[in-house]
């Protein structure tokens, strides 16, 4: 190897000489005489020479490294039924994957015993394969905006206790020798549960059959939308009822933090409920309303003329409200008398408790007079807001305001 350098240092000095006499020695006509010709073209040759050598050391060098390669490679997994050495375990094995499917695939696929016996066929599903599982949950988040600004957690059964503290203890000034004033911290709980949402799609048996028909990419897209957009309707506005508590209602949601005094906002409204957030959330608070919302907002002015809402100017950049970034959902309600129409703050106090697992069940004769394949899909899931003055709302006058 440093051989092959030397003459790579040599080589390049040579031609770097050669086109240093070539300028030196051409003539006002731009030719060089015969003597300088031939001298010119041996200080080619050289180069030329140079460059073969090193191409043949390179070539010795590479033979070599060939040749002194071990006749065998060791074996660097644990020995197992595999000869690969696989190494994931569980429902993340390639073969429980590969048979997974092929159990989607077929309607009579009894090789899918004895692969599948880790995934239990508790109710009639087996449990969906470790990867697609995670291809779910990214489709899950390209569908809804809300997993990426709320804290997301596994549960694997029962409810999850959340400890709150509500209220905190307060220092005081006291005398030489006076006695300590007893100032405890109160402490809450939130309980997380476990609520069920699911779909269910057909197939044709024509597209089950055809290789070339990706089933997994189109079962997580089309159940990640479905999914999806339930549960952000939920995190937004549900009830608690069967489903999660969302921001937006008015039992165990946020609480308002400005009410506006007219059927439309003002530049106050905002800026009012700007800072009805405390400052330690407002650090990483962001906006979320609904489309029709951010339109009207455009047009809002300070005393200044300055605009409310500004436009990204740099790539990779939001556009901002009030210098903080803004989200938008179609399930925000749209602003209207009585509405809750804006929410800002800290929306990682927004816990969202997803349950292990989730299910698939495939139906063969329910639709099989139609030449289709059902497919069931459900997850388990709630969320709520564990502290409620992080995040605050905005509601439009109206009679539900007490106007």
């Amino acid at each position: 190897m440093k051989k092959i350098l030397e003459l790579r240092e040599k080589r390049a000095k040579a031609w770097e000489a050669a086109k240093s006499f070539l300028d030196s020695k051409r003539g006002g006509d731009g030719l060089l005489s015969a003597e300088d010709t031939a001298a010119y073209e041996k200080m080619e040759q050289e180069v030329v020479d140079l460059g073969k050598e090193i191409e043949r050391l390179e070539r010795q060098a590479a033979i070599d490294a060939e040749l002194n390669k071990p006749v065998s490679e060791p074996i660097t997994n644990k020995p197992n039924n595999n000869p690969d050495g696989e190494e994931k375990k569980g429902r993340a094995t390639d073969k429980y994957k590969k048979t997974f499917w092929n159990a989607m695939r077929r309607k009579n696929f009894y090789d899918v015993e004895n692969a599948l016996q880790v995934g239990t066929d508790s109710e009639g599903g087996y449990l969906v394969p470790d990867e697609f599982e995670h291809t779910l949950v990214e489709a899950l988040e390209e569908e809804n905006f809300f997993r990426s600004i709320a804290t997301v957690i596994q549960t694997s059964s029962g409810d999850r206790k959340i400890p709150v503290v509500a209220t905190k203890g307060t220092a005081s000034w006291i005398d030489e020798e006076g006695a300590y004033p007893e100032s405890d911290d109160s402490f809450g709980q939130v309980s997380i549960g476990a609520y069920k949402v699911a779909t269910m799609l057909k197939v044709s048996d024509e597209l089950l059959n055809d290789s070339v028909f990706d089933l997994e990419a189109y079962i997580s897209k089309e159940f990640g939308r479905r999914i999806g957009a339930k549960e952000e309707e939920a995190f937004f506005t549900g009830d608690g009822k069967g489903k999660p508590t969302g921001i937006f209602n008015a039992a165990g949601g946020a609480s308002d933090g400005v009410t506006t005094a007219a059927a439309n906002i003002t530049f106050d409204d905002v800026m009012d409920l700007f800072y009805a957030v405390k400052s330690p959330y407002r650090k990483k608070a962001v906006w979320v309303l609904n489309d029709t919302t951010v339109k009207a907002l455009r047009k809002l002015k300070d005393n200044n003329g300055n605009y409310i809402w500004q436009p990204s100017v740099q790539v990779g950049q939001p556009d901002m409200i009030l210098n903080r970034p803004y989200h938008t959902s179609a399930y925000v309600p749209e602003v209207a008398a009585g509405a809750k129409v804006m929410a800002f703050g800290d929306f990682s106090y927004y816990w969202i408790a997803d349950r292990q697992g989730r299910s698939f069940k495939r139906l063969n004769e329910l639709f099989a007079a139609n030449g289709q394949v059902g497919f069931l899909a459900s997850q388990r899931v709630d969320g709520k807001l564990i502290l409620s003055e992080a995040v605050k709302t905005m509601a439009i006058k109206g009679s539900s305001s007490g106007a």
